[in-house]
């Protein structure tokens, strides 16, 4: 324990294990935290990092081993969530490899809030663990609407209560600035934003051509900047609230799955990703389903405002509305999609986002018409 006096005692212990697995017959002799970048004159001074290494030295018989612990900091440049910081190390252990000259990657693995280490170095993919919900999803509610060509009470009274959940759900304030900012990024940048949904298109989409895409990109991003600066309007969210991720069992309460993205974003996020899917239905049914699916997507506004009041929802909703109408259109989401269908949606996506704001009476008349 030659330098540790300069470390937490604590650490050394937890050390210690962490270091045994990987030299066995090892013993840790030194600890030292690797320290911050000296300030230099020539500006080159490096002010922050994302992490908080210690430099380890191990006794193994007559020979010494020089190792670096390396862990990961919250920061607001992608590692606020514990999720990313684990997720920077293991790509860190898989990827280290790849590269020639580097130092290599021994163990990866996480400290348990028990005390102790546990090694992922054996870990494929990882899992989840989940109540079951027992019910239907929703999506089986408007695949009956569909057939049946008409609304019922209870589809009347299960709209509405999807809609008093998230206004529920959406209420109290919460004061994040990176949490925000990190939302808005997601809505575009991240691969299951924006940019991510319109690179998995196939080139070949007939209805969505490069140019159309591209030109998507740019009328979305336009939203990037006025959004960033409304941190304000952060509150909790589900963050995935589509009709597959709804359980309804007996009555009208419905069972939620899946929660995503932080479960912190824009109430828009939510209302959107719900709302939307009563055009995609729509659009799927034939003319006398299109009036139910025209009132349920009525209804949702109508309810939520009622309920939680938001004069800045509509005008901030069209990247939402887009991003959500991306899955929708996309023939990897959706292959049976009628390609005309298709090319409306996506017309409409364009319509409101060069408008600057949602409309949902424009929406409501997409479907309008016949089949």
């Amino acid at each position: 324990m030659t330098d540790s006096r300069a470390v937490d005692k604590a650490l050394y212990a937890r050390l210690a294990p962490l270091v045994a697995r990987a030299f066995p017959s090892g013993t840790l002799q030194k600890v030292r935290p690797l320290g911050n970048d000296v300030a230099a004159a020539d500006g080159s001074h490096k002010g922050t990092g994302y992490g908080a290494p210690l430099y380890l030295e191990v006794k193994t018989g007559d020979k010494i081993a020089r190792l670096v612990r390396q862990s990961a900091t919250p920061n607001p440049f992608g590692h606020d969530r514990r999720a990313d910081r684990a997720a920077e190390m293991l790509l860190a252990f898989d990827t280290f490899g790849m590269v020639p000259g580097q130092a290599a990657a021994l163990d990866v693995g996480a400290y348990l809030t028990t005390g102790g280490t546990l090694s992922l170095r054996e870990a494929g993919e990882f899992y989840l663990l989940t109540e079951w919900a027992a019910g239907e999803p929703y999506a089986a509610d408007l695949r009956a609407i569909e057939r049946r060509g008409a609304l019922t009470a209870t589809d009347r009274a299960r709209g509405e209560r999807l809609m008093l959940t998230l206004a529920e759900l959406h209420q109290a304030p919460r004061h994040d600035v990176t949490a925000w900012q990190r939302a808005v990024r997601d809505l575009f940048g991240s691969g299951e934003g924006i940019f991510g949904l319109i690179d998995g298109y196939p080139a070949d989409t007939p209805a969505a051509p490069p140019e159309r895409l591209e030109r998507l990109e740019r009328l979305a991003l336009q939203y990037r900047r006025g959004l960033r600066e409304q941190p304000q309007r952060l509150r909790k969210i589900h963050g995935d609230f589509h009709p597959f991720n709804i359980v309804f069992g007996e009555g009208d309460q419905p069972v939620l799955l899946d929660a995503s993205r932080g479960c912190l974003g824009d109430p828009a996020d939510d209302l959107c990703c719900i709302a939307i899917n009563y055009l995609f239905f729509g659009l799927l049914s034939r003319s006398p389903a299109k009036i139910g699916f025209r009132e349920l997507w009525r209804l949702s506004f109508r309810t939520y405002f009622a309920r939680r009041p938001d004069p800045e929802l509509l005008s901030v909703a069209p990247p939402y509305f887009a991003w959500r109408a991306l899955v929708l259109a996309n023939p990897r989401w959706y292959p049976d999609f009628d390609e005309d269908k298709r090319h409306r949606l996506l017309e409409l996506v364009e319509h409101t986002l060069a408008a600057g704001q949602l409309d949902p009476d424009q929406c409501a008349r997409l479907l309008e018409g016949g089949s």
